[in-house]
């Protein structure tokens, strides 16, 4: 492990080796933090740069050594993805765990990536990582909660879902929550976030809303990243069956993980807006980037990603036949963007 800034200690990254996580050690590292980070199972392309630590922050046995001599903590986990129907009360569990042996190991702050509070009812994904939220900045260790909607960028599912629908089918007809609005990030921004999230002054827990820059219902994020691809996307709006129903036809579109689709449309019953966005202004981060832009270089980068064999002759074939089948976007590239919609501000 390589020293880190003059008088600081290490920085534990949990989930290191998750969408976020793999983008976020990188970052750290660039600034000069010694980071060690836990990983469930041991492999051969861990960052050899990292103090890598095996452990399942569900399971209290495997965090004190994770935790000792830790100054800041980033808690990425979360788990949606496991398919298992308890999911929510094993967050719980492990997030009041989490914290509990965070403080009996001197952590100075724990950092949190949760998600945007919905202006209804939340789902039980939203209202898990909310709760999540609460746990620790009801614990012991002063906590920075950051809540994030879409991020933007290769391997985040919410952008997978979204992705596949505008570059896999030739029209659509768009169920009710396709209005339903969200201030999508690009992942570059909630790294640097996260990253400031370590000198942010906090003399007590708190939240912050990290909203990227424009507010767009789902339907125009659709029809910007099918505008990247010089096409139009034509699509009527249609009474459809609520988001849980719609999950099963998003199943047969999308390669994201079935048990991650169902969550994730259950979500967009509802606006995710933020409550205001000076977080920004707090941290004097630079401006953030549109999601034209962010959507532009995840393209790029999932064109180096797709996977070989017969599933990616497949998905080269799918996309060419819908490129040949959609109407053609004039000009034959995107069109520019709309001015930014401004965000609420509290107060």
């Amino acid at each position: 492990m390589r020293g880190g800034e003059a008088g600081r200690r290490p920085v534990l990254v949990t989930g290191a080796t998750g969408f976020v996580g793999r983008a976020l050690v990188p970052a750290l590292l660039e600034r000069g933090l010694a980071v060690r980070a836990t990983t469930r199972v041991r492999s051969g392309d861990l960052d050899p740069r990292v103090e890598w630590v095996q452990a399942d922050v569900t399971r209290l046995a495997d965090l004190p050594a994770a935790l000792q001599g830790v100054e800041t903590a980033y808690f990425l986990v979360h788990g949606m993805a496991s398919g298992r129907g308890n999911y929510v009360e094993a967050e719980r569990r492990s997030a009041a765990g989490f914290a509990r042996e965070a403080e009996r190991a001197g952590v100075g702050r724990i950092v949190y990536l949760g998600g945007v509070a919905p202006r209804g009812r939340p789902s039980r994904h939203l209202a898990s990582r909310l709760a999540v939220g609460e746990i620790l900045r009801a614990g012991p260790v002063r906590t920075l909660e950051l809540r994030a909607s879409m991020i933007v960028g290769p391997g985040s599912a919410s952008w997978r879902i979204v992705r596949d629908l505008a570059m896999r089918l030739p029209a659509m007809v768009l169920p009710a929550w396709a209005r339903s609005r969200s201030c999508p990030i690009a992942l570059e921004d909630a790294i640097r976030a996260l990253v400031a999230a370590l000198d942010v002054p906090l003399a007590e827990s708190a939240w912050y809303d990290i909203p990227g820059p424009e507010v767009l219902s789902v339907r125009e994020i659709l029809e910007q990243v099918a505008a990247l691809r010089g096409r139009s996307l034509p699509a009527i709006e249609a009474p459809l069956p609520h988001p849980r129903i719609s999950a099963l036809w998003l199943k047969l579109v999308s390669d994201a993980p079935w048990e991650v689709v169902r969550e994730l449309v259950q979500g967009l019953s509802h606006d995710l807006l933020p409550r205001d966005d000076r977080y920004w202004a707090l941290t004097g981060l630079p401006p953030r980037t549109r999601f034209v832009e962010a959507a532009r270089r995840a393209l790029a980068e999932d064109a180096g990603r797709r996977p070989g064999g017969v599933r990616g002759l497949v998905l080269g074939v799918e996309e060419a036949l819908v490129d040949r089948l959609a109407p053609r976007q004039r000009g034959g590239a995107a069109p520019a963007p709309a001015p930014p919609t401004p965000h609420p501000r509290r107060g």
